[in-house]
């Protein structure tokens, strides 16, 4: 009997579930934390990532980046300028990352001091929603400029962020963006979610992004989405990671 679609896939993610798991778990062995960033192309968010990198460098904290795309080096080579540690995955055409690619680059590149591990997965809202990293945040980027029903139209991302981040405020107006019908479409995929607004252009978001991530880099409780790719041990939302807080 042939298999449907439906079982290769689920057979695809439960194959990634495992080896997620085994890294969470040797990551947590080595005091790592990893920071999974997902949003659509254009979102800002190699921007944002180069000032909270920048950011946590100044402040002494042992960061290093990911960055991946199907091709080019180039936000490697932005994100570089923070003085972390960077670098660039290539996915060779396909449009998402997996726990096996990160496992490997993690094995052979990541610094040994390093407590804090920012991925930037692929620009696209669609397949990175699926597939667990071994990560400890997950968190969902998206620029006004899209428009206030994302989150509607990708359930799946939204629904299974621990955190959401709204960029590109500085262009809320003259792109018309509707800030409470968006965070009306957030909470009702995800309800309780902390939204947070930032603008790399002037700074805004930079550090409150940077102390949500410390905050759970330190063992502070997460934020339960109803769609999180993996169980979660913390049941409350952390302080600062409040149910429905917009920052």
């Amino acid at each position: 009997m042939c298999e449907s679609v439906d079982d290769v896939t689920q057979a695809v993610l439960a194959k990634n579930d495992g080896l997620a798991a085994s890294l969470r778990d040797d990551l947590t062995d080595r005091g790592v934390t990893v920071v999974n960033l997902l949003s659509s192309p254009g979102s800002g968010k190699t921007e944002l990532l180069g000032r909270v990198l920048a950011r946590a460098v100044e402040r002494g904290v042992p960061v290093a980046a990911l960055t991946a795309d199907l091709a080019t080096e180039n936000d490697a080579r932005r994100l570089a300028r923070s003085g972390a540690p960077v670098k660039q995955l290539l996915t060779d055409g396909l449009c998402h990352l997996e726990a096996r690619q990160l496992r490997g680059h993690v094995e052979s590149w990541l610094p040994a001091d390093t407590s804090l591990l920012f991925v930037e997965n692929v620009g696209n809202l669609v397949c990175p929603a699926s597939y667990d990293l071994g990560e400890s945040l997950r968190i969902v980027l998206m620029a006004v400029t899209e428009g206030e029903d994302k989150p509607l139209k990708y359930p799946t991302a939204f629904g299974s962020a621990h955190l959401v981040v709204l960029t590109k405020s500085d262009l809320a107006e003259p792109a018309g963006f509707d800030g409470s019908a968006f965070l009306a479409h957030v909470q009702r995929v995800n309800p309780g979610v902390e939204v947070v607004r930032s603008c790399a252009r002037d700074g805004e978001g930079v550090d409150t992004v940077l102390e949500r991530v410390l905050a759970v880099r330190d063992g502070a409780p997460v934020h339960r989405p109803p769609l999180a790719p993996r169980p979660h041990h913390h049941e409350d939302a952390a302080p600062g990671l409040a149910a429905g807080r917009v920052s």
